[in-house]
């Protein structure tokens, strides 16, 4: 009797301690997909599959955004790539980007064709596209993210919770250091916030601001990347306070190189209506003068033969 009720108390603590065990074991916090082993967080091994390919990560920090775009324009086995409606903000969308072993981007991207361009360190494209011999001769910085976004409801919120509720999600969530959140505005249902991060001001090891904007606008839209444990919410006394339909606008160090001559087929098409507009507002201009002139000459005509009538 005394024995089996040791088996039963020993099997209890073995439960328990297999349970601790797992709670506390390793997982990829920043990645949904990424793939841990390890009994202990500080000793986790995290991989990241990309394909054929299994990409070591730190995921107790952001993973790079060209790493996260590469793994999003991989099809699934179902035939379908896993990215949602509105992927990105940038004029290109989703493509499938060359990545430095570090994880940043290449300079030139070509996604696999014989199409290149050169990107920023967001991976936006920042010049004209050209054939295999286009160059770029750097990785340009975007050291400025512009980001607007709108509340959800119209409750009152005290302004300066609010922005420190912001700051605590930016640098709690995405260990942004909060000098780089340099101005949080509000005006209407909307809110501007600015984040700024030159080269000098990143230190080795530091989150880059363009891997927060990313993670960022996936949390608003409901895709984040994050580990499901890791609910996104910006919490105002208590209260969880809801934004949606971000916009961010990247600025870099150095000015854009897109020139006018290879316009998109949209604004082709605007530019033309514009014109054809324009033209036909002048033909018709033109035709109502003559109208008016040859009615005055006619008027003119008719008057001289009347006074001649009268003088006879």
């Amino acid at each position: 009797m005394k024995i089996s009720m040791v088996l039963r108390l020993g099997t209890t603590l073995l439960c328990c301690v297999l349970a601790v065990s797992q709670a506390q074991g390793c997982k990829c916090t920043t990645h949904f997909q990424g793939k841990c082993t390890g009994d202990d967080v500080a000793r986790c091994q995290c991989i990241l599959p990309l394909g054929d390919v299994d990409k070591s990560v730190d995921c107790n920090k952001l993973v790079p955004k060209c790493l996260l775009m590469k793994k999003e324009s991989i099809p699934s086995k179902g035939g379908r790539r896993l990215k949602p409606e509105h992927a990105l903000v940038d004029n290109d969308g989703l493509y499938n980007p060359d990545c430095e072993d570090n994880g940043a981007f290449k300079a030139r991207q070509c996604n696999g064709t014989d199409t290149c361009w050169c990107v920023n360190t967001a991976g936006v494209r920042r010049t004209d596209k050209g054939d295999k011999n286009w160059k770029c001769s750097e990785l340009v910085r975007t050291f400025w993210l512009m980001i607007q976004m709108k509340r959800n409801n119209t409750d009152q919120v005290d302004e300066t919770a609010l922005k420190a509720a912001i700051k605590t999600t930016f640098t709690s969530r995405y260990k942004l250091t909060e000098k780089h959140v340099t101005l949080i505005e509000f005006e209407g249902p909307f809110i501007y916030i600015d984040l700024k991060q030159n080269a000098s001001e990143k230190a080795p090891g530091d989150v880059d601001i363009a891997d927060v904007g990313y993670y960022l606008e996936k949390d608003i839209k409901g895709d984040s990347i994050f580990h499901p444990d890791e609910k996104f919410k910006i919490s105002v006394d208590g209260k969880d306070f809801g934004v949606q339909e971000p916009l961010i606008y990247y600025i870099d160090e150095k000015a854009p190189e897109i020139s006018m001559k290879r316009l998109t087929a949209g604004v082709i098409a605007v530019i033309v209506v514009v014109v054809l507009a324009i033209v036909a507002g002048i033909v018709v201009l033109v035709l109502t003068r003559r109208k008016k002139g040859k009615y005055e000459k006619a008027e003119v005509k008719e008057m001289n033969e009347m006074q001649k009538e009268l003088t006879s």
